[in-house]
């Protein structure tokens, strides 16, 4: 009986080293099903998530990426972070703030970012942030990030367009990227 209950611990401490949390996500997302096979890298991806109410946030996993990408948003749009912000964005999960707030966003403490309604990344004409946002992403990985994009099945239409078409337009130019859905169930038999 003893080597059974070993062999149950050494199975329960294996499963717990070795599990990856989900990241916590600001807004749940029911994404619609399809009958493709293929699956996302576990590496090197950068989601672009959709909410119903047409809000656009966005998430890298590696933080080495985020921290440079903050650096060089930084430098570039003189967002005056401090390195303890710096810190503070390569540790977040997706996030869905407009430039001028991501500084009073980094601000916040752990369970206020929490409670904070993301008014989401701007994609309008006048105003996409969306595509500079993943431009220096990009750069800081030095283009090595894959694009997988994850719209709500309620999500509008034209906001996920709107989302493909920064995507692929200049200077980002993708256009080789995952849509993530769920497997749909087959025919009956």
């Amino acid at each position: 009986m003893t080597p059974m209950v070993d062999l149950a611990f050494l199975l329960v401490t294996f499963f717990m080293l070795t599990t990856k949390f989900r990241p916590e996500e600001p807004v749940p997302v029911d994404i619609p099903p399809s009958e493709s096979k293929m699956t996302l890298p576990d590496l090197h991806i950068m989601t672009i998530t959709v909410a119903p109410d047409g809000r656009v946030f966005l998430d890298v996993q590696q933080k080495g990426v985020r921290q440079g990408w903050a650096s060089k948003m930084n430098e570039q749009f003189k967002l005056q972070l401090t390195e303890d912000e710096i810190n503070t964005f390569s540790n977040l999960s997706s996030f869905g703030v407009p430039m001028n707030q991501l500084k009073g966003y980094l601000d916040l403490s752990a369970s206020d970012r929490k409670a904070f309604k993301q008014p989401g990344i701007p994609i309008d004409s006048a105003h996409n942030e969306l595509g500079d946002y993943i431009l220096y992403a990009r750069l800081a990985a030095e283009n090595n990030l894959n694009v997988a994009i994850k719209g709500d099945r309620d999500a509008d239409y034209k906001v996920v367009r709107d989302v493909i078409k920064i995507v692929q337009d200049k200077p980002n130019g993708i256009n080789n990227f995952n849509l993530i859905t769920t497997l749909a169930a087959g025919p009956p038999k």
